[in-house]
């Protein structure tokens, strides 16, 4: 009786091996004929039999499976099931012979090439609408669609992290603030660094760097001519610039205490990072506190003194706390560092005026005093004087600035001259309208 049980047994697996079979093959002929969608139905109806099929039948399956997701390309709502299926062939075959792996893998990389090839068209679209005003919009939907296809790319192949990298990156474009700091948030979670080998050569087409995933790939490349000089460069981490990214959208998002508490996190890690001092400066900026955000960037130019940018700011904050000779000071680093800087002029000219402010409130207060009155006028028109050749300089490196055009009108009016304040009057004129 006993061996009655297992040759039925063995007769009804051999039965479910043989129907699988079938199905198989009925998957294959639907496929030749295009019929993706019947084959996968058909597999699908042969799912069952898994369980008791060995492992070479269950690769075979997935392989099909995946074929039929794949429907040569034409179907990318299902490259993920695509890709699944194809997974599964790797993984079956992982520890012992890997008859359909080399096939399943290479339909993978298909996948992965297919999706980053457009989400980069996407990013290169997005780039170029984003030069425009008036295509802000379609700006924002090709960064999105570019950020979707490189998330994508890395959910076909997790081993692929840079691409949701470049996922969390593009979100930031894309205005997705909350999804590029949940990406950022994932990457730091399974403990991704970007930290790597870089393997780049040059396109024989256009010249343009072109990087590639393996040194295989890039030889193989080399090998076909289609690109020369090969590159082999490490990757530095990347973690610190994650976390600059991170504070970037919590910033949009007008989150300033999650802003900090992501910068001092960071500092933690690198307590002089210079980005991380200018990022902390503007946190204090938007937080109001202008007293902190001068503190940080003075900590920020002892990093990096030749920041023409940072002296600047620093001098609109002494300006607004009334340090006026401190602002001019710093003004005027600037200007040593970058000659051109037609704002440093003009806010030299506007803090030098400001000198004038009690001067005229005294004169308010003496207008029966006639001498005491001449005497402050006098050191109003001294400080004018003083002024007029930073806002001049100004004007010449800048003549579409309105401000400055109406702070040298109203400076030759004061000092009687006239002629200049009637040429000046005209281009305010021509600007306004």
């Amino acid at each position: 009786m006993k061996k009655t049980i297992i040759l039925a047994v063995a007769f009804i697996l051999s039965v479910a091996t043989f129907a699988q079979k079938d199905e198989i093959k009925a998957a294959e002929t639907a496929m030749k004929e295009n019929n993706f969608t019947e084959a996968i139905n058909v597999l699908k109806g042969a799912e069952s039999l898994l369980a008791t099929a060995k492992d070479k039948q269950k690769a075979q399956y997935y392989l099909v499976l995946g074929k039929a997701y794949y429907a040569n390309g034409t179907t990318p709502t299902n490259f993920q099931h695509a890709s699944q299926a194809l997974n599964k062939v790797v993984e079956i075959e992982k520890n012992g012979t890997k008859t359909y792996t080399e096939e399943a893998a290479g339909l993978i990389n298909t996948l992965i090439q297919k999706v980053a090839e457009k989400a980069s068209e996407s990013y290169t679209a997005a780039t170029k609408y984003s030069d425009d005003e008036s295509s802000h919009a379609m700006a924002i939907q090709k960064f999105k669609e570019s950020a979707i296809g490189f998330e994508e790319v890395y959910n076909l192949s997790a081993r692929d992290t840079a691409f949701l990298q470049n996922a969390a990156y593009i979100y930031y474009f894309a205005e997705e603030y909350q999804k590029s700091i949940d990406t950022y948030q994932k990457l730091l979670s399974i403990g991704y660094t970007g930290a790597g080998t870089l393997y780049s050569a040059k396109s024989i087409v256009n010249d343009q760097e072109v990087f590639y995933n393996s040194k295989k790939e890039m030889d193989d490349q080399v090998k076909l001519k289609l690109v020369v000089d090969p590159q082999v460069k490490a990757k530095e981490p990347q973690t610190i610039e994650m976390k600059k990214m991170i504070v970037k959208n919590y910033l949009a998002l007008k989150d300033n205490v999650k802003a900090l508490e992501t910068i001092l996190e960071a500092k933690q890690m690198s307590p002089n990072d210079y980005g991380l001092l200018v990022d902390e400066a503007n946190v204090y900026y938007a937080m109001g506190d202008n007293l902190k955000f001068k503190e940080k960037l003075e900590e920020a130019v002892q990093i990096n003194p030749t920041d023409y940018v940072l002296h600047y700011n620093i001098g609109v904050m002494k300006s607004d706390l009334k340090d006026l000779d401190g602002a001019i000071e710093s003004y005027n680093k600037a200007i040593a560092l970058k000659p051109d800087y037609a704002d440093a002029y003009n806010n030299i000219g506007a803090a030098v005026l400001a000198k004038a402010e009690p001067i005229v409130e005294e004169m308010n207060n003496n207008l029966n005093n006639f001498a005491k009155y001449d005497e402050l006028q006098a050191k109003q028109l001294n400080i004018y004087r003083e002024a007029l050749p930073y806002f001049e300089k100004a004007f010449e490196l800048n003549q579409g600035n309105i401000n400055v055009v109406q702070a040298l009108m109203g400076i030759y009016e004061q000092l009687e001259m006239y002629d200049k304040s009637k040429e000046m009057r005209v281009i305010y004129n021509n600007l306004k309208n």
